[in-house]
């Protein structure tokens, strides 16, 4: 077998905080993630102070989109994975009525999509929240938000329902562990009782639209998303393997409430032990048991390994982790395990029995223009297609995998430290870490690598 499954569906993934710009454009609410990497509330400060910067652009994707859609199809993309940002569609999170410009701006890409036979996947919270909810309500820690989320969900899939068909709840729902204002709303200095009780409202809220699109789009799909996190043990000394094990917990949780219905015993345990009290409401844990997700997506970057002993952690990319002394690791110091992506597809199909989607995976790199005037990133194309060739193995041990979409077919500004430098795309954008460039879109050589993949249906592999 050379070729991936026959419906296989192939693109790439953005995020609206991370493209769009236009941050305050068609009555646009503030989001959380407009206040990255600078301006978020401390407890001396009444408002948030917030400093312009390259995101207010971004790409610029609001107003170019025509254009890159375009680029997307000349790829052959038959899925484009995107998210709405909340504050387009209620600016505040709490208005009684949604933003009509905001509609209709997420109505104009999907009727693009559609000429070209793109099929959109949308994220209905990735990394953002309205801030009003923040001000009002303290983010996620305030049951109130679960029925605000749950309008905002109502009226996209309502609006949408004959548009988009793939839908996702919240975007890498596991990182709030680990950066809490990103995930839920929290200071970073938040306490584990107050993130996990905001995770317990974002996780009932997630069950309530995950009913309300079977109610409402009931030809669709709906699934969660996760880092997927894989972690090893160090060695094979039993204390690493059971390191490893509570690691894998951490984010194996979300999935276990989002496909299985229910707090596993492991998590509760460690609420005991860590004198963790989850405020629950009549009702909260049958409506959990009735909202399974339909698919289980995730993203993949790296894999990570777990000691017994607290000194070899090191941190990467947010989370902490033990270095796999087997593996390479990139400019940004992520270590590169592509049949760690066949592992993780294994394990979670074992697990769920569940189809699954790779919606997120590629190489954030220092992309340099040769003489020529040309991106010769052979490194991204090395990259990934030893991640699909694992992915492709998977499929071959019996896993049901739904399709592919790599992080950042365009290259986009960075959520947490919003540079430019780290660059996934098989498009660049001319636009530098100051906000410096004209925006112009070039073809890199993986985007032609990229076209052949899936024009051969991945047997351009071999």
């Amino acid at each position: 077998m050379t070729t991936f499954p026959e419906h296989f569906l192939w693109g790439g993934a953005i995020a609206a905080n991370q493209v769009e710009g236009a941050f305050d454009a068609d009555h646009k609410g503030l989001s959380t993630a407009d206040l990255l990497p600078h301006g978020i509330l401390n407890p001396h400060q009444e408002k948030a102070e917030r400093t312009p910067g390259i995101k207010d652009l971004a790409i610029d994707f609001y107003h170019r989109y025509p254009e890159d859609i375009a680029l997307m199809a000349e790829m052959g993309f038959s899925c484009f994975r995107l998210s709405i940002a909340w504050t387009r569609i209620f600016p505040q999170g709490d208005e009684a009525e949604p933003n009509e410009a905001g509609l209709a701006f997420y109505d104009r890409i999907f009727d693009e999509l559609a000429k070209y036979n793109i099929q959109p996947m949308v994220t209905l919270s990735h990394y953002e929240m309205p801030y009003g909810l923040v001000e009002k309500f303290g983010g996620w820690q305030s049951r109130e938000v679960i029925a605000l989320f749950e309008r905002y969900a109502k009226t996209v899939f309502t609006r949408y329902a004959d548009k988009v068909k793939l839908w996702l709840t919240f975007n890498e729902i596991n990182m709030s562990l680990h950066a809490p204002f990103t995930g839920v709303g929290l200071p970073e200095s938040a306490s584990e009782q107050a993130i996990y009780q905001a995770i317990h409202y974002q996780l009932v809220a997630s069950a309530k639209a995950v009913q309300l699109c079977h109610e409402i789009v009931p030809d669709g799909k709906i699934g969660n998303m996760l880092l997927g996190a894989m972690t090893y043990p160090l060695t094979c000394q039993p204390d690493d393997v059971i390191a490893a094990m509570h690691e894998n917990n951490q984010w194996l949780f979300f999935g276990d409430v989002q496909a299985r219905g229910r707090y596993p015993g492991y998590m509760l345990r460690y609420f005991r032990d860590q004198g963790i009290r989850i405020d629950m409401a009549p009702g909260d844990l049958e409506t959990l048991a009735a909202a399974s997700v339909d698919f289980i997506s995730f993203s993949y970057y790296a894999s990570a390994c777990a000691s017994a002993d607290p000194k070899q952690k090191e941190v990467g990319n947010i989370v902490a982790s033990v270095s796999n002394p087997y593996l390479e690791k990139s400019e940004w110091g992520w270590q590169i395990d592509p049949k760690g992506l066949r592992v993780i597809l294994n394990f979670l199909y074992d697990r769920y029995q569940k189809p699954l989607f790779i919606v997120e995976n590629g190489l954030g790199a220092k992309d340099e223009l040769n003489a020529a005037g040309e991106i010769i990133d052979d490194y991204r194309i090395a990259y990934l297609k030893a991640h699909l060739i694992q992915a492709r193995e998977a499929v071959l041990d019996g896993v049901e995998l739904m399709g592919y979409t790599s992080w950042g077919p365009i290259d986009l500004v960075s959520n947490s430290t919003a540079e430019m430098s780290k660059r996934y795309g098989f498009i660049y954008v001319d636009r530098d870490d100051h906000g410096e460039g004209t925006l112009t879109r070039k073809r890199k050589k993986s985007f032609y690598w990229y076209q052949d993949v899936i024009r051969t249906h991945g047997a351009s592999l071999d």
